[in-house]
């Protein structure tokens, strides 16, 4: 299987391609079809085995192809359980997401 298989807009397929992804993984071979249908997925893997991009292409795949928005709202919220988990989450939206159009900001609390 390759991430082309997915339908992804071009710009992701080209920024999955300048990551260095080669094939997805396990997770996001049985996530990414079901979330890209709109249906609830929870996953379970071990760090380093791309559930972030499992949920995320998605995500900024329904973002780049939407129509020009009519106005400005939040499109996705995305909740982590960690102020350096949701950084991470924030630096693959914008690896993932560049060049299509996605703006992303980080936002927690319990600092100075």
């Amino acid at each position: 299987m390759s991430f082309t298989s997915f339908d992804l807009h071009p710009l992701l397929l080209s920024n999955v391609e300048s990551l260095g992804y080669q094939a997805p993984t396990p997770i996001q071979t049985e996530a990414i079809p079901p979330v890209m249908d709109g249906r609830d997925v929870m996953g379970l893997a071990q760090t380093g085995t791309g559930k972030t991009a499992a949920f995320l292409l998605p995500i900024l795949n329904r973002l780049a192809r939407r129509q020009a928005p009519k106005r400005r709202a939040v499109k996705a919220l995305i909740v982590a359980p960690t102020r350096e988990l949701a950084e991470q989450i924030n630096d693959a939206v914008r690896d993932l997401g560049r060049r299509a159009n996605v703006k992303s900001v980080t936002v927690y609390g319990g600092v100075g």
